[in-house]
């Protein structure tokens, strides 16, 4: 039986208001089961989440990255008019922005598998299946999270980059995957602390616009085989 997952698309919603409320989501999971330890005999489910959304422009630094991957300063940042947060999640640098699907699940692993490599792979797989069906293959590299086109050669490029956090087997943080995104705005970083590759959106792939509402449902769809996971709520 499907595990049941609250599904809520946020729209264009500013970083740190969409920070604030999966935080808020994260620590009420983790409540839920601290007390279902002291209260076995009182213990509640939990409600795994997943969100989607997109950014104003923005730069986002891991716990693990490096500063001066931000190619850019204060007053550079006002004149694009982008923002730039430090933040608790895995990896390194990356940018969040209009045309790009921004995917934050807020899962209680216990209620799937407790392997956050499976995990990865799973919202990798998701997201190679969902391009595959517009005629783009993408394949991993190893060593370096995310989704990559051309992976095996010189001109490999990044369609969807991954940073992740999780405490007592519960996520937060998640993907950014390139889908109508303004790829000028890579100029202005590092991507991930790796500085010999380029990125990729589906749009310049294919050439077109893409409908985002469309990608969305094909990805969410594939977010729901992979993981056996029934998406509930809104848009539901």
């Amino acid at each position: 039986m499907s595990q049941e997952v609250i599904f809520q698309d946020l729209g264009l919603i500013d970083y740190k208001e969409a920070w604030d409320y999966q935080t808020e989501i994260f620590q009420g999971i983790l409540n839920q089961k601290k007390f279902n330890r002291s209260n076995p005999e009182q213990a509640k489910t939990t409600k795994s989440h997943l969100l989607f959304c997109q950014h104003p422009h923005v730069y986002t630094l891991g716990k693990s990255g490096k500063p001066e991957h931000l190619l850019v300063d204060e007053q550079g940042l006002q004149k694009i008019q982008a923002t730039y947060y430090k933040i608790n999640r895995g990896g390194d640098i990356t940018y969040h922005g209009p045309g790009q699907i921004v995917g934050y699940p807020i899962l209680d692993l216990d209620n799937f598998f407790t392997d956050i490599h499976k995990y990865l792979r799973l919202l990798e797989e998701a997201v190679i299946l969902t391009i595959a069906e517009y005629g783009l293959k993408g394949g991993r590299i190893d060593g370096a999270t995310g989704v990559w086109l051309d992976w095996d050669n010189e001109n490999a490029r990044k369609i969807c980059a991954f940073g992740v956090h999780a405490s007592r087997w519960v996520t937060m943080h998640g993907f950014a995957f390139n889908v109508n995104s303004n790829l000028d705005y890579f100029r202005n970083i590092v991507p991930c602390g790796i500085d010999d590759k380029d990125v990729a959106s589906m749009h310049t792939e294919l050439g077109r616009e893409l409908n985002m509402k469309e990608v969305e449902g094909k990805l969410k769809k594939h977010l729901e085989n992979l993981f056996e996971m029934k998406l509930v709520g809104e848009g539901h």
